[in-house]
Order: C-alpha cells, then structure tokens, then sequence
C-alpha cells in the first residue's frame, strides 16, 4: 500500500484532492485524477468512480481512476458522507438517498470545471456503488452513461434470504437497538475487519465472508478507514428504501454491467441487467470473483470501459 492507497500512482498522473457540497450540505471529500500533461484550456469527458459499499476512495477506485486518467478522462473518486474523509456525523452511518445524491453533487462538481465538458459525464459504481450509480442515473439526465463492476443492490441485499417472520423478526431487533442506541447517545457500529492488516484469512471463515477478507483485511486491499459494516441501525433505512424500481428509465442512456464469472454477486447485475431497457451490455469477465474487479487489473476489462465510454459519452 503507498500512502494508503492501494495502487501507486502512474508517473503521468495528477491526483489533487479536492472538496465540495452535496445539496444537505455536507462536504464530500475527493480525489480529481488528470493526466499531467492535460491541456486545461481544452475540455474533456469526465468520469464519477464509486467505492464499494463501506469502502473509500483510496481503494478500488484509486485503480480505476489511474487507469482512465491516462486514457484522456477527468476523473473522480470520493468518499461517501460518514465514511473516510467526508463529513457526516455520526462516523459509518449509511443512508441509500445520501449515497445516491452524492453521485448527483460529483456531477456538479464536474460540471463547473472549466475543462471538464458538462454534456460528457459518465459514472462508474463498484460494488454497493454500482447501485447507486444506477438509481442517481434514474433521475439525473445530466449522467450521460453508466458502468457497474461487481454490482450489488444493497436495497436488495438488506432482506436477501429472508422469508417474511424473518423480516418481521429483524426489524424487531433492529428498532429495539434503536432504543439502545438512544439511550447511549450514539450508535452501535461493530466493524468486520481489523484495524490493522493480517497476513492471511482465518481458515474457519465461510464464503463469501473469506472473499471480503482476502481484500478488506488482507494488505491487498485494507484501510483503516474502511473495516466493514455501517451502524447497526443503517440498514432500517436501506430495508426501506427502493434502488432500482426505475433502471427502465435509464434509456435511451446506455449502460455496460460488468461482472466476474465467478463472482457471487453476478445475480445483481443479471437481475438488473433483464430490468433495464436498451441500449445495455452485460460483459462477463473469465476467471474472475468478486473481488477481482476492484483492484486486478489483469481482470478489469478497461479497453471495454474505454470503448464503451469513447462510444457512449464522446
């Protein structure tokens, strides 16, 4: 890891942070990826990339944006409210409408840069975040096209395999823990990961909690800014909350779901892949998991994204 960010970064890139306003108010932290040799008298196509759900800027998306950047793109990663060096108090709370309006705000970012081309702005979501590239593209016109890596819908996977006494049972508990919480004055937050990196994954880890770890927890991929899970009571809010009921209006905007043949998640992006209308593109990665379109370039497709981009947005 160099200075916390998974990947070095190229010797002819730029990488300058940078802070702005969603519409709450709230600070977005960033990180603007150009090419050094950038002519900003010109302007350019520019690209929102997303971290994993309870991920941060300086991890997948730090692979993707030193990829693009030198591919002619502006690009920018971010951290979501709550989570890395974004504002939001209480520290690791999630919320499905936060998430989603903080594509909306790199949008406007983007968009009063003097050599960034408003018209030609593209988001990438990894993970959680290709949900919620999907739903901010639902209703902001402005998102001219949409590329999802290992989409999870967490709206869905908030009651994934639960039958309706389930559900019942963990709302249950999770409004009780809010009495909890209430009473001690902040909430319960319990993190997956250590808080510092561990050389191997517990041989009693089942998947796919082993695949987490072989990231998060591995030096391959921790932060100690990103070490799992949100507070407990985040997830009344996404149980309650509809990402994708609208991917139909998308089009006439494409989009390309990326996804690994191995991957346990690749469910989600067939599943959103059926609802959504032409133009779109389901690209199925050999050999990969998961985890493998984070951080493996080996992997990651980016002559597909770039030509899917070069023939969506330019």
């Amino acid at each position: 890891m160099i200075g916390n960010y998974i990947t070095p970064l190229n010797k002819d890139v730029e990488r300058k942070h940078v802070r702005y306003p969603n519409r709450y108010g709230m600070v977005v932290a960033g990180d603007l990826y150009t090419a050094k040799n950038l002519d900003k008298s010109k302007k350019y196509p520019a690209i929102i990339v997303g971290a994993p759900y309870g991920g941060v800027k300086e991890q997948g998306p730090c692979v993707y944006a030193n990829e693009l950047s030198q591919r002619g793109y502006v690009v920018l990663c971010f951290d979501q409210s709550f989570m890395g060096d974004s504002s939001g108090e209480p520290r690791h709370v999630s919320s499905p409408d936060i998430f989603v309006e903080n594509f909306s705000a790199g949008v406007d970012f983007l968009g009063l840069l003097d050599f960034v081309d408003r018209e030609k702005i593209g988001v990438i979501g990894i993970c959680g975040s290709g949900g919620f590239a999907l739903s901010a593209a639902q209703v902001d016109t402005r998102i001219k096209a949409v590329v999802t890596a290992s989409m999870y819908d967490m709206s869905v996977a908030s009651r994934l395999g639960m039958d309706e006494s389930t559900i019942q049972k963990t709302k249950e508990n999770l409004s009780n823990q809010r009495w909890i919480d209430a009473e001690n004055g902040y909430p319960e937050y319990i993190p997956s990961f250590p808080e510092q990196p561990i050389d191997e994954v517990p041989k009693d880890l089942k998947e796919p909690d082993a695949e987490w770890f072989r990231f998060y927890a591995l030096r391959r991929g921790h932060h100690p800014a990103a070490r799992g899970g949100f507070t407990t009571t985040s997830n009344m809010a996404m149980m309650n909350f509809r990402l994708l009921d609208y991917i139909h209006e998308i089009s006439p905007r494409p989009i390309l779901f990326i996804v690994g043949d191995r991957a346990h998640s690749r469910f989600f992006s067939e599943e959103a892949y059926a609802k959504a209308k032409m133009p779109k593109q389901l690209y199925v990665v050999k050999d990969a998991e998961h985890i493998d379109l984070y951080d493996r370039v080996d992997r990651i497709p980016f002559d597909k994204i770039t030509k899917f981009f070069g023939d969506s947005i330019l």
